[in-house]
């Protein structure tokens, strides 16, 4: 079925639809999907499916890139996310096995052109455990497969500015699972004054005609009827041409599948097209219809005692014959294209659903049993297949006994007095606890909680604007906003708690508002202005007993709130409130420990002769803890020494110690240690203090003057170090143990060369470690990325090589980066053409560019 689709062409939707189902069809998936990036590149957004149905895989149509889903990343890092069965995506993506609980794998692979990235596919199969998943052969079709969509939509925005995006109000391209035929349909078009007959290749296979001998020829049909239907087949043509417009005739026609013995009945329809009355009618148009199969089907499922009923993919009945309908006891009007746990109250349990959706799913048979009466018992079974799922119920001759595993029925709910009297919560209401809980338990900062409850809600309830406000000093102060109505609540801000609003009321009473119209609102609020939003829901954000804040969900037009909508939204208020509080205390104490973190590090770089020196440090994402990396410049009577070092683990502990240690360092350099004495020195104390934590280091002292220098390493990952001609080494010096491990360590240094305008870059290993790769291979990428990175300026060249670093939302550790540049020389001139002038000392300057987490603050000295 081909869906309407808000932002898009038609010709790219079907480029969608195509790549969708050959994905699907090419491999031993059942089902796909196509998402493409929004308009702000903050989301992805589902485009065309093929197979099952968006809402049973969890209704995700808006997905920010940053989430921890295959499609996203897919999309975010351009490799292909191969999960072969449901251990592997519990392992590597815990919040998709939570909302979707169920044994299958997938593959997503990103979709884009020329470097640059449109969305993502991925499809699903059903995997038992220990599947291997697709072949090598399969995920090459799949990749290749998006690259030629990539390809194609490329095309698509050159030839007529397609822009490749999606509105998050898009609707998919549902392409339905295929299936077998039960009618069969072959057209015609009848010349009735020549008797030639144009028929397509159906047409003749009901006939039992080869499409390439037939000669068009009427009377060549007259062989395949019934003798005695031969007048009935003239008289439709006569009775058509005489002036009826429509003609319909059962015909016999001989069934050629059984030696041409037998007859199977059709239905000839035909039409004669509209003409002036004095105008001969001369054609005939119309189909031949096979029902045959079936109408036999049909047949004998209506004998059987056991009740058969078929459901479409998202749980919609399609057909029950008579005897599941009286053991259902509902008539098939009430029953059929309706949600069968939706039309019985006694299948209203959660688990009905997800027995459903596990079959599907899983691709797997799937049962359960119901208890419609107390003294009554049903049990159901679930056949799937990729369009739909055939079931069967049959009474159970005596209610199991509750000691037995498999009488924890589908209904606890339905043993009670009055089954109809409470409905147990739907599985969809606990699908989005479910996934905006595990989406929160991955929020850290405010502004984290914020927009993971935007990308959520909004999507999820068709809501266009969403606020949250926060209590400070008794007062609503705004938090966070989306949406295109910049006004929208403007009067709240500022607003006390005593104040007779829609948001304080709600905030103070504890219990949500539901406002369906602006003339609701303007009857119990005459003074609140309605703005362009029609519809709202106020949701108080009640955390440890007392008001936190408030969030609004606005609606453009009228919007009516089920009971199902209302209890959804009231559980998920009690979520948001609690996590909003912990991102609170979040952010406070990180404010603090960032705050004393650097304070520990230096204000400002000192001015030295010959060379220029920037640093650079990023706190880690993975927790609120501060680290314990550190750098340091420090002049001396010849020269200067660079220093860059970090103690294990991240705690207050940590960055006690490693200011202990910076002030060692500078002790033993003071009075003119060598490098190596200065490592052993500082050892010493490591020791001395007893902390328990090791630590690495590296100590260079250079010497502008004489461009050579001493490096000492304890531990510590190599410096690098880029020539002139821009061929850039991994320095290979000796190395010594860590600091903190044997009080009598010896650090031998290694001498080194520093030709005039050469680079040294110094570093921590949250730099170059990646999880599960070996940190050399981080160490060489980071190499090839300082000989290939433009040295316009020392500054820019640290931003570089922390590019990828600062766009990670996820940093496992702090990372500091010290960069020196030597000087070419007293009236030489440098790369750029100017001369080299020593560097005047700069005030630290703590930057955050636009968009920045509030984690991954740059300080920022030179």
């Amino acid at each position: 079925m081909r869906g309407i689709t808000v932002g898009t062409t038609a010709e790219r939707e079907e480029l969608l639809a195509a790549a969708v189902v050959e994905a699907v069809e090419g491999t031993s998936a059942y089902a796909g999907s196509v998402f493409l990036r929004s308009r702000d590149r903050r989301s992805i957004v589902l485009a065309a499916t093929c197979g099952v149905p968006p809402s049973l895989l969890g209704g995700w149509r808006l997905i920010p890139v940053s989430s921890p889903i295959p499609v996203a990343t897919a999309y975010t890092s351009g490799r292909t996310v191969h999960l072969a069965d449901a251990e592997e995506t519990m392992r590597r993506y815990p919040q998709l096995a939570v909302a979707l609980p169920y044994a299958f794998g997938s593959c997503s692979v990103p979709v884009g052109a020329g470097g640059e990235t449109f969305g993502s596919l991925a499809i699903i199969w059903a995997a038992s455990p220990g599947g291997a998943g697709l072949s090598k052969a399969q995920r090459r079709h799949v990749r290749t497969i998006a690259n030629r969509l990539g390809a194609s939509l490329a095309a698509l925005r050159t030839r007529i500015g397609d822009p490749v995006e999606c509105a998050p109000e898009t609707i998919p391209v549902e392409n339905p699972a295929p299936s077998a035929p039960a009618v069969r349909v072959g057209l015609f078009d009848w010349d009735l004054i020549s008797g030639m007959i144009s028929v397509d290749d159906e047409f003749c296979t009901i006939f039992g005609l080869d499409p390439r001998t037939f000669d068009g020829q009427a009377k060549t049909l007259h062989a395949s009827l019934h003798p005695g239907d031969l007048a009935a087949f003239r008289f439709g043509a006569d009775e058509a041409a005489s002036g009826s417009r429509t003609t319909s005739r059962r015909l016999r026609i001989r069934d050629h599948r059984y030696g041409g013995d037998g007859y199977r009945t059709v239905e000839l329809w035909g039409r004669v097209p509209e003409a002036d009355d004095a105008e001969p009618r001369t054609h005939l148009v119309g189909a031949i219809v096979d029902a045959r199969a079936g109408s036999t089907a049909l047949a004998a499922v209506e004998r059987l005692r056991d009740g058969l009923f078929s459901l479409a993919p998202d749980g919609r009945v399609t057909y029950a014959n008579h005897s599941a309908l009286q053991l259902l006891d509902v008539s098939g009007d009430e029953l059929l294209g309706r949600i069968l746990w939706d039309v019985l109250p006694w299948l209203s349990d959660p688990d009905v659903e997800s027995r459903h959706r596990s079959a599907m799913i899983a691709q797997a048979p799937a049962s359960f049993l119901a208890c419609p009466s107390p003294d009554r018992w049903l049990a159901f079974s679930l056949h799937p297949e990729a369009d739909g799922v055939t079931g069967r119920v049959v009474p159970l001759g005596q209610p199991p006994s509750a000691s037995t595993p498999s009488a924890s029925s589908a209904s606890s709910a339905s043993s009670t007095e009055s089954p109809t009297a409470a409905t147990p919560t739907r599985l969809g209401v606990m699908h989005h606890v479910l996934q905006l809980g595990s989406a929160l338990t991955e929020a850290v900062t405010t502004r984290e909680v914020c927009e993971v409850v935007s990308d959520q809600l909004v999507p999820a309830f068709g809501g266009q604007q969403l606020a949250i406000y926060v209590v400070r000093n008794k007062t609503m102060h705004l938090l966070f906003h989306t949406g295109h109505h910049e006004d929208f609540l403007d009067w709240l801000e500022g607003a006390p708690l005593h104040a007779r609003l829609p948001g304080t009321e709600a905030l103070t009473s504890g219990a949500p508002l539901f406002i369906e119209s602006r003339q609701d609102l303007s009857q119990d609020y005459p003074d609140i202005p309605t703005g362009e939003v029609s519809s709202w829901v106020y949701l108080p954000l009640i955390a440890s007993s007392h008001p936190v804040g408030i969030c609004v969900l606005g609606f453009d037009t009228t919007h009516q709130f089920t009971e199902r909508d209302r209890g959804v939204l009231t559980a998920l208020a009690g979520l948001i409130g609690q996590a909003l509080e912990r991102a609170q205390l979040y952010d406070s104490e990180f404010a603090i420990a960032r705050g004393l973190q650097q304070a520990l590090l230096p204000h400002r770089l000192p001015a030295i002769p010959g060379i220029r020196t920037v640093a650079r440090y990023l706190p880690g994402t993975s927790g609120m803890d501060i680290g314990g990396d550190w750098y340091d410049v420090i002049p001396t009577t010849n020269g200067v020494s660079l220093i860059i070092g970090d103690v294990q683990g991240h705690s207050i502990a940590a960055a006690a110690t490693m200011a202990q240690l910076r002030s060692a360092v500078r002790s033993f350099t003071a009075v003119g240690h060598t490098p190596g004495e200065v490592m052993a020195g500082v050892n010493r104390t490591l020791i001395d203090l007893d902390s328990g934590l090791l630590a690495s280091c590296c100590c260079i002292h250079l010497e502008p003057r004489t461009h050579r220098a001493q490096a000492v390493t304890a531990g510590h990952p190599p410096p690098l170090l880029r020539r002139p001609d821009g061929t850039t080494d991994v320095l290979d010096l000796d190395v010594g143990p860590l600091l903190g491990v044997e009080r009598a360590s010896a650090y031998p240094g290694t001498r080194i060369a520093l030709p005039p305008g050469s680079v040294l870059a110094l570093y921590t290993d949250g730099l170059v470690e990646e999880p599960g790769a070996d940190i050399d291979v981080g160490i060489d990428r980071l190499r090839a990325s300082l000989a290939h990175a433009r040295s316009d300026s020392l500054d820019e060249l640290a931003g570089r090589l922390l590019h990828n670093a600062r766009r990670s939302s996820y940093r496992a550790d702090d990372i500091a980066l010290l960069l020196t540049e030597t000087a070419y020389g007293s009236g030489q001139q440098g790369p750029d053409g100017t001369s080299e002038r020593p560097c005047a000392d700069r005030p630290h300057d703590s930057a955050r560019g636009p968009g920045d987490d509030p984690r991954s603050v740059t300080f920022r000295r030179e």
